[in-house]
């Protein structure tokens, strides 16, 4: 399984796309820049700054889109190469091959959100716009490092596609679809969808935030926890029978 991972590392380096996803990760910060600046207001404070730059459109559609199609690629890598079938012979564990390629996801996940977190620091406090201060700071990274810690599980069912396909269109299809999906059923019902059930995870301790449904974080993590042990089993199954 290190080994595996290892070699996911040594591969990373010659994906340029991977480093240019990570840009995506400066829009929210930027736009917050853009908002407060327009809006003139007075007394704004870290927490509605950072609502704006990392807690609200880059947890909810940027990441998880941004992690669907890494995941897409890091599987349609080997398909496209025929890889797979040598891999096959090694032989090599199909969990462990899946599970390898959303640890990678994991920690691109996490890197991601802790650049937005970074930015976020910088795009506030470079123009004035918020004070600087340890709580707030403390509170973003924890923030941070949750969503991004998160997300991968419940990009799962995502990753599982694209096990499961020998191209990229339909799994970046379904990313799309999944992404929006997880946004409105938010509204709806946030204990049926995984990215819905992870915002609720996230929000739990967040000020001035107003859900139609009451956060019960048992349901959030039995909905996370239910779709990642199904995508696996069916990683799992889908990779045994593909020779």
């Amino acid at each position: 399984m290190l080994n595996l991972i290892q070699t996911e590392f040594l591969k990373l380096r010659r994906k340029n796309f991977i480093f240019l996803m990570l840009i995506s990760s400066l829009l929210m910060p930027l736009l917050a820049v853009f908002y407060f600046g327009a809006a003139k207001k007075a007394d704004i404070t870290p927490m509605q700054f950072y609502k704006w730059s990392a807690y609200s459109y880059t947890s909810w559609i940027i990441l998880p889109a941004v992690l669907g199609i890494l995941g897409t690629m890091l599987l349609y890598d080997e398909n496209q190469n025929d890889m797979l079938k040598q891999l096959w012979i090694i032989p090599i564990s199909k969990l462990g091959y899946f599970l390898s390629k959303f640890v990678i996801v994991f920690l691109y996940s996490v890197l991601f959100m802790m650049i937005t977190a970074v930015c976020s620091i910088l795009a506030g406090i470079l123009p004035g716009t918020i004070p600087l201060t340890a709580d707030s700071v403390s509170y973003l990274f924890l923030k941070c490092f949750e969503i991004g810690a998160l997300a991968p599980f419940a990009m799962l069912p995502v990753l599982a596609v694209a096990a499961s396909q020998k191209g990229y269109i339909l799994p970046i299809c379904v990313t799309l679809v999944y992404t929006f999906l997880g946004f409105i059923l938010l509204m709806v019902n946030m204990y049926v969808h995984p990215l819905s059930g992870m915002t609720a995870i996230v929000i739990k301790d967040m000020p001035d935030i107003v859900m139609k449904q009451p956060i019960d974080l048992k349901s959030a993590f039995l909905c996370i926890g239910i779709w990642s042990i199904a995508s696996i089993i069916c990683a799992d199954v889908t990779l045994r029978k593909r020779q």
